[in-house]
């Protein structure tokens, strides 16, 4: 397996990996600009993007994914959940859905929350063995932190969904599992973000203080210390939601 994780100015974390005897990679977060290094990156592994994925409808930066699709000739994934509330096609994700690249396998965990689209990404790989190798967890669950729950409004429901995807989905995952987040400190999609760039399960279950809670003391919490909403939310979110190049570019 190939595998390379991108870090952005704006703290936002994107991966390409993939299936190096095969040639078939998987993008996902892919933030708007970066399609070229995507590409540069299939390139030298010489693989061809044959996935490329948004964990969620971002609201903190604009996506590159259906740019970068479009340009590798590979289906755009987005949650289910999104169908009839974006204005473009898309290929459907569902909780349970298996995408394959080569011997790569992604299974899909959908973790609402965050966003009611949120989903997580769990990696195997074949040549090592049918155990997951690692986890993408969007911002669902960060090194040290938890996901914002007040993006979608309803922020004590939100919470609530949150506690139950993080328990009832990722924390019954073995504990040596690697998570990979979609940002580290610096963004405000979450509080109390470390700068480290990726953990483990079972790291994260005796030192991210969120993981511990009950959930209503897990609700109160998250919902009592929200970060300033990010900058131009609602211009991003309709860029992401239209795919419109013209609010992307203003």
């Amino acid at each position: 397996m190939f595998f390379k994780q991108r870090a952005t100015e704006s703290a936002t974390l994107s991966y390409f990996f993939g299936c190096a005897g095969r040639g078939l990679g998987v993008a996902v977060d892919v933030v708007a600009g970066d399609e070229d290094w995507f590409l540069t990156e299939a390139e030298k592994a010489g693989a061809a993007i044959a996935h490329v994925i948004d964990t969620h409808v971002h609201a903190d930066h604009y996506s590159g994914g259906l740019a970068l699709a479009r340009r590798a000739g590979a289906p755009y994934w987005l949650h289910e959940s999104n169908l009839g509330r974006v204005a473009f096609d898309f290929a459907p994700m569902a909780d349970g859905q298996r995408l394959e690249a080569g011997n790569v396998l992604v299974d899909v965990l959908h973790t609402p929350g965050h966003t009611p689209d949120s989903v997580c990404l769990l990696v195997r790989d074949l040549r090592r063995g049918d155990e997951p190798w690692f986890v993408i967890t969007g911002d669902t669950l960060f090194v040290g932190a938890v996901g914002r729950p007040d993006l979608a409004g309803q922020e004590r429901e939100m919470a609530a969904l949150l506690h139950d995807s993080l328990h009832r989905k990722l924390l019954a995952l073995p504990g040596d599992l690697e998570i990979y987040p979609g940002h580290q400190a610096g963004s405000a999609c979450g509080v109390g973000l470390s700068g480290k760039p990726a953990s483990t399960l079972g790291f994260e279950k005796r030192c991210n203080p969120m993981l511990s809670m009950p959930r209503d003391e897990f609700v109160a919490a998250l919902t009592r210390d929200i970060a300033p909403q990010p900058q131009e939310m609602t211009h991003i979110i309709e860029a992401n939601l239209r795919a419109l190049p013209e609010l992307v570019r203003a």
